[in-house]
C-alpha cells in the first residue's frame, strides 16, 4: 500500500478506505477537495504536531511606527512572548546598578564565595528589577488581521526605527517540506469527512429502492461518520492539543 505523500495520494487513500473502486463513492471532486481543506484546518488549529516553536526577528521600520503595527505572516497562529525592544542592560555603563552587581558577583567567583547558586539568584533578581522598572512591551496580536500592534508613546521614542523586536511564536509546518499527509489523524479525519459528505449527498434518496432490491441508506452513513468525527475530535483535544498557555497580546 502506497503511503500518502501528497494531497492527491491522501485523497486516493481515503477513497480506497471507503470502498473505491469496488463501491462507487458518490462525492464530487470539489467536495472531496473541500473536505481535505476542512481536515487540514482542524489539524492546524488543535494538533500540536501541526506547529513548531520558533523565534521571529523583525527590524522596526518607520512604516511600522506610522502604522502602529508590525505585519505578521499568516503562517503564524500564536505569539507566546515578545521580548523587550530596548532592555535596560543593552546600554550598561559603569555607574549602572547591573554593572556594579556584576563586578561584585565576579569578585565572589574569584574568592569562591557564593558560587553558581548565588550568581543564578542574582540574575533572577536583576531580571525582576528590569521587568519592574522597565516593563515588557505592550502588544496585541490580531491573528485574523495578521498584525502585531505596538502600544507605546511614539513621541517619547518608546519605539524607534532600527530597533529589533524578537517574538517567540508558533508557526505552521510547511506541508511541502514535512509529510502531514501520512499523519494518522489527518488520514482518519479526512476519511470520515468524505464519508459524511457521501452520506449527506445520499440522504435525499433515502428509502429509494434500486434494481435488485437494494435500498440506499445515506442517513446511516452520515450518522456513523458524524459519531466517528466526534470521537476523533475528542481524542485529539485530550491527547494532542497543546496546553492553553498562549497570549494574544
Amino acid at each position: 500500500m502506497a503511503v500518502p505523500t501528497t494531497r492527491q495520494t491522501l485523497i486516493d487513500y481515503c477513497l480506497r478506505r471507503l470502498g473505491q473502486p469496488v463501491i462507487e463513492i458518490n462525492v464530487d471532486t470539489d467536495q472531496v477537495e473541500d473536505r481535505v481543506d476542512d481536515a487540514l484546518a482542524m489539524y492546524r488549529e488543535f494538533h500540536d504536531d501541526a506547529t513548531v516553536r520558533t523565534f521571529l526577528k523583525h527590524e522596526v521600520t518607520q512604516t511600522d511606527i506610522d502604522n502602529g503595527y508590525i505585519p505578521i505572516s499568516s503562517n503564524i497562529p500564536y505569539i507566546t512572548k515578545v521580548y523587550p525592544l530596548n532592555p535596560t542592560y543593552s546600554n550598561v555603563n559603569m555607574f549602572d546598578i547591573r554593572y556594579q552587581m556584576m563586578l561584585n558577583s565576579l569578585g565572589d567567583f574569584m574568592q569562591f564565595a557564593g558560587g553558581m547558586s548565588y550568581y543564578y539568584q542574582l540574575e533572577q533578581y536583576l531580571d525582576y528589577l528590569d521587568n519592574l522598572l522597565t516593563g515588557q512591551p505592550i502588544v496585541t496580536f490580531s491573528r485574523n488581521q495578521n498584525r502585531l500592534y505596538l502600544h507605546g508613546n511614539f513621541e517619547d521614542k518608546d519605539v524607534i526605527a532600527g530597533q529589533f523586536i524578537i517574538a517567540e511564536v508558533y508557526e505552521f509546518i510547511d506541508e511541502s517540506t514535512y509529510n502531514v499527509w501520512n499523519d494518522i489523524f489527518v488520514k482518519d479525519y479526512t476519511t470520515q469527512l468524505i464519508k459524511q459528505q457521501w452520506g449527506s449527498n445520499l440522504i435525499k434518496f433515502e428509502g429509494m429502492q434500486l434494481p435488485g432490491g437494494v435500498t440506499m441508506n445515506g442517513r446511516q452513513l452520515y450518522d456513523d461518520a458524524t459519531q466517528e468525527l466526534q470521537r476523533l475530535e475528542e481524542k485529539m483535544r485530550l491527547e494532542y492539543e497543546m496546553p492553553v498557555s498562549f497570549f494574544m497580546g
